[in-house]
């Protein structure tokens, strides 16, 4: 029987080679192909670059049963070609979670595509998406395949314009040609993936096409088309146009005639940059199924008509920030079929009806990041079906709803940054016990957890009751039940961990965030059992000792790794490892020793700031750190030079090097960084010029270099630095004549601090220019000449600061450099960091200027801070010196000035620092309002000035009745007596008045204005801390929604 099969096998296969219009089936059913086709498939292949040996299953001569390929049963013509990655690059991959990346590198396939295509006469089906072309064009010879009905290239890794004589394939019923986020752009910089469309009419000659996809290609040049060619396709279902390029308003459709959409079920504009109103056309396609306009500029109401649509089941407007709807309106709509529902990032607003338990359809709500007040309504347990509920950075009040545990599909909820209060026991009292992702994070929940109830929540694989007022101690039995779970963050709380230091977890997590708790006093040792993490926040915990050896085997798979703020001692090891590409690193503010170690590669940013570190930075960092981005090595003990393979690292955007012992000269190497954001490099023993080749840093925005010995002019190439914000160089041997171009090509300054140094000449005008600038320090140098009055158009002095202007650079969602500064006010130096922003200050003290007192400074009234003194000012004090306001500290001694002290300044009730001694003043001190707050210090050396505060009586007061000469004295000193009470009693008043601003709190005494800054620094770390929660809680929603 086997001979007899295989002859007619032989038999066969010379029939089909004889024609390729026979039947060419074999025993097994399969056809045999075309020889002709069998040809052109390996010439095809020879172009494919296939390193994994994909295609191996294409060898022999029936090309019919190669993996990827179909023929037609009858002629064995190949009729389709499926080569798509199954596994394609996932460009919202969380490393915290398995993940499909490390199979796309075995499935991916590159090279050429070759026109030996051509020669498949009956191909209909082409699918090569996912895969990476590296950049070269779509081919045009696919234009004449006019047999296909099936064309899928998206992602590949195509760029450049789009052949229009795809527009020749008129049987098309599927187009795909999208471009999105492909993994060559993190290692081709220079090439540009972008395709674009320049033309798009020849889209509308594809009339029977049901799904065209053109995500990510750029079609900003065809103006309103790129609605109104798919308008013409009556067969349409599917429209992709996400992340386009498309800007402005929404075409309208009008009229209704002309909406050809009689089939358009899905249509997705997300991503893109619209700034219009949601059109109404849209309310007119009653084929829609699925509508996606997220991440636009939208704004104006959400039309309520949008909720009758008949079909529609999903509907996202997320992340628009400026659409409105009252809940009231928007939940009163019939929503008949809706299953996904995502409104988040908007201003939708009011509470939550009861008619929201009418949308029995609901599987996902989605409400994020809106202005919703009020309790969750007891109809939304109706919502049988419902799976994920997000709720997050709202105003919701009250306590978790008992009729939550009735919902036995919802699985994900989000809470977070709301409102909620009341013990954490009855909270997870109220929950049904199926939930896999619980985030409670940022209410008012108190109290401690209990084990028996967390321990019920068994299917839990993300846990977040961070930023709550939690107390009490967390134990095993709490964690007993948990086996599935994998992200847990209950920081920011007051609770104690106390397990065995032989405990071990029935979890294995991939991230870990305990900051602020207490883990201490030891290194957790369980720690060493959790060997999937990627992911670990213990800073803050009380921890103290060495780090345990068995550590830096868990450190390889990390990529956040967060220990600072605890008593960590010891030496790290001089090489370690942590996850291979972007980790984050950070052991800052210890008490770790030794010299600098370096990790592994993979490092992006890399934390060893506030220790005790010693020796020189390694010289070959450059070379072991190729990938970093930050480096903040300040407050060390670290001594040498600033090794010049520094400059190697082509990505670096931050270094901070301030307060330690560095000598030699600044390394000119650095600015072959070219992406260099900020250099700090201040308190050290650098000498020697500052390099030239800086002026090659045009993205440096901060630059500190105080307080070393540096000399030499200013590198007139710095000029070419035109987005630098902060130029301090304070406390140096600079000199020359003061650099005119600061104020004409450096427009972005908000400070600029160039004290101590031996700069001469003039003030240059052109300083008005800054008009950002918000510290201008220049004392202790040798300037000459007048104020220039242009001064008074410096803008940012002219008003009130606010902490929003955030000083902070750095490209980490968990490590960021914090703008700091150093300036003497109030007879102190007070270090600003998180209330920088909120400085407006002039510093001209200690120069040689002359002139008068320009009255046109008085326009700036903003200032909290102004010093003149230590030059030769003369004249008179402006009268309208009162408009200074805001004003907390005054300087004007040391000069010439003259006349009398303005009665106008008894109104400047902020004032809490007034220095007018040794001057020409004349005349009464006025005695009344904020004056009488202020002793005879703030007037000395000026010998026309009279008053109480200087216990010298003036000229015209009323003389002493005659006849009681005898008792002038002891009268003059129950005067002084009576009046000094007044005096100490108003002076108190005066000071109450400006302790009503928290600033003047600073004016009294260094220990309360340090109190005051550590409250504020906590306030905005606190906000901080909440923006960068925010924004990875954003990231993971992001990333569940785009895996769904």
């Amino acid at each position: 029987m086997m001979g007899i099969s295989s002859l007619v096998t032989g038999i066969l296969f010379i029939l089909c080679m004889l024609s390729r219009e026979s039947i060419c089936i074999n025993v097994d059913g399969i056809p045999y192909c075309l020889e002709s086709d069998w040809k052109a498939l390996v010439d095809f292949k020879k172009a494919l670059i296939d390193p994994e040996n994909r295609l191996s299953s294409w060898e022999g001569s029936n090309c019919c049963q190669w993996r990827g390929v179909s023929c037609n049963n009858h002629t064995g013509a190949v009729i389709g070609i499926d080569l798509h990655n199954p596994y394609p690059y996932d460009p919202y991959f969380d490393d915290d979670e398995p993940s499909s990346n490390s199979r796309y590198g075995f499935w991916n396939l590159s090279g050429q595509i070759d026109p030996a295509l051509l020669r498949l006469k009956s191909l209909k089906h082409l699918d090569l998406s996912g895969n990476t072309f590296q950049g070269i064009p779509i081919p045009e010879f696919l234009g004449s395949l006019k047999g296909l009905r099936y064309l899928n290239l998206s992602t590949a890794g195509f760029r450049g314009v789009i052949p229009a004589n795809l527009g020749n394939l008129s049987s098309l019923r599927y187009l795909d040609i999208s471009s999105e986020f492909h993994p060559y752009l993190l290692f081709l910089p220079t090439v540009n993936f972008t395709q674009r469309l320049a033309d798009i009419e020849w889209i509308s000659g594809l009339r029977f096409l049901r799904h065209l996809g053109l995500n990510g290609v750029d079609l900003s040049l065809v103006g309103s088309k790129w609605i109104q060619v798919p308008n013409m396709l009556s067969s349409l279902t599917e429209l992709h146009l996400s992340d386009c390029g498309l800007s402005g308003v929404i075409p309208s459709l009008r009229p209704q005639s002309v909406i050809n959409f009689t089939s358009l079920a899905v249509i997705d504009l997300s991503f893109n940059n619209f700034n219009s109103e949601i059109p109404n056309w849209i309310l007119n396609v009653s084929s829609l199924v699925h509508v996606d306009l997220r991440g636009n500029r939208l704004h104006g109401r959400i039309p309520l008509g949008i909720s009758e649509l008949p079909k529609l089941k999903y509907l996202d407007l997320s992340w628009n920030q400026n659409l409105s709807a009252s809940c009231s309106q928007l939940f009163r709509g019939s929503w008949r079929k809706i299953e996904s529902l995502e409104l988040s990032n908007n201003r939708i607003h009011g509470k939550l009806p009861a008619s929201i338990g009418n949308m029995t359809c609901l599987v996902h709500l989605e409400l994020y990041r809106n202005n919703i007040s009020g309790r969750i309504p007891r109809s939304i347990a109706n919502l049988c079906k419902l799976s994920s509920l997000d709720l997050g950075r709202n105003k919701l009040v009250g306590t978790l709803p008992d009729w939550s545990v009735q919902l036995k599909n919802l699985q994900v909820l989000y809470l977070d940054g709301n409102l909620f209060k009341g013990p954490i026991l009855a909270a997870l009292e109220r929950l049904p016990p199926q939930l896999t992702s619980l985030f409670l994070a940022g209410n008012e929940f108190n109290g401690s957890l209990p084990d028996t109830l967390v321990g019920r929540l068994s299917e839990l694989v993300s846990l977040d009751v961070s930023s709550n007022h939690l107390t009490g101690t967390v134990s095993e039995a709490h964690f007993s039940n948990l086996t599935k779970l994998k992200y847990l963050d209950m920081s920011s709380n007051s609770l104690t961990l106390n397990v065995s230091s032989k405990w071990v977890p029935p979890f294995k997590l991939h991230s870990l965030e305990m900051g602020s708790c207490m883990l201490g006093p030891s290194f957790p040792a369980w720690l060493q059992t959790q060997t999937e993490l990627t992911y670990l926040d213990i800073s803050n915990a009380s921890i103290s000792g060495s780090i345990p050896h068995w550590f830096w085997n868990l450190s390889s798979n990390i990529r956040s790794l967060n220990v600072s703020l605890n008593k960590l001692q010891g030496e790290l090891p001089t090489r370690f490892k942590v996850a291979s590409s972007w980790a984050d690193v950070d052991f800052s503010s210890n008490l770790l020793e030794g010299p600098i170690p370096l990790p592994t590669p993979g490092v992006f940013t890399f934390d060893l700031s506030n220790n005790q570190f010693s020796g020189p930075i390694p010289s070959n960092i450059g070379d072991v750190l190729p990938n970093l981005y930050s480096l903040f090595l300040s407050n060390n003990h670290i001594i040498g030079q600033i090794p010049t393979s520094i400059g190697k690292i082509p990505y670096l955007g931050v270094v901070a090097l301030s307060r330690n012992n560095l000598t030699g000269t600044i390394p000119s190497s650095l600015a072959n960084c070219s992406d260099l954001m900020v250099l700090d490099l201040k308190q050290n023993h650098l000498s020697g010029l500052i390099p030239r080749s800086f002026g090659h840093l045009k993205w440096l925005q901060s630059l500190h270099l105080s307080d070393n010995m540096l000399f030499g002019d200013l590198p007139m190439s710095m000029q070419n630095c035109t987005i630098l914000e902060t130029l301090d160089l304070g406390s140096n041997n600079f000199s020359g004549e003061f650099p005119s171009w600061i104020g004409e090509s450096l427009p972005a300054l908000r400070i600029l601090r160039l004290r101590s140094n031996s700069f001469s000449s003039r003030i240059p005008a052109h300083l008005s220019n800054l008009s950002s600038l918000q510290v201008l320090d220049l004392a202790d140098n040798n300037l000459i000449g007048s104020i220039p009055t242009s001064l008074a158009s410096l803008e940012a002095m002219a008003h009130v600061q606010n902490l929003n202007r955030y000083l902070y650079y750095g490209a980490s969602s968990t490590e960021y450099y914090e703008e700091s500064l150093n300036l003497p006010m109030k007879g102190q130096d007070l270090t600003f960091t998180k209330t920088l922003s909120l400085v407006t200050c002039i510093d001209l003290s200690n120069n040689e200027l002359n002139g008068e007192f320009p009255e046109v400074l008085t326009n700036l009234s903003g200032l909290i801070s102004l010093n003149l003194s230590g030059n030769h000012i003369g004249g008179e004090i402006p009268t309208g010196i009162a408009n200074l306001h805001q004003l907390l500290s005054l300087d004007v001694s040391n000069n010439q000035l003259s006349g009398v002290i303005p009665s106008s300044m008894s109104s400047m009730t902020f004032l809490s620092s007034l220095n007018l001694s040794n001057n020409n003043l004349s005349g009464s001190i006025p005695f009344s309002g904020q004056l009488m707050a202020f002793d005879e210090s703030s007037f000395n050396g000026n010998p026309g000035l009279c008053g109480p505060q200087l216990l010298i009586k003036c000229q015209d007061d009323d003389e002493e009745p005659k006849g009681q000469a005898g008792s002038v004295e002891d009268e003059s000193s129950n005067d002084h007596e009576v009046m000094n009470k007044w005096f100490y009693l108003s002076a108190g008043l005066g000071f109450a008045a400006g302790l009503l601003v928290p600033f003047a709190v600073m004016a009294l005494r260094r220990s309360w204005s340090d109190a005051y800054f550590h409250l504020v620094d906590q306030i905005v770390d606190g906000i901080m801390l909440d923006i960068m929660r925010s924004n990875k809680r954003t990231s993971q929603r992001k990333q569940r929604r785009h895996k769904s």
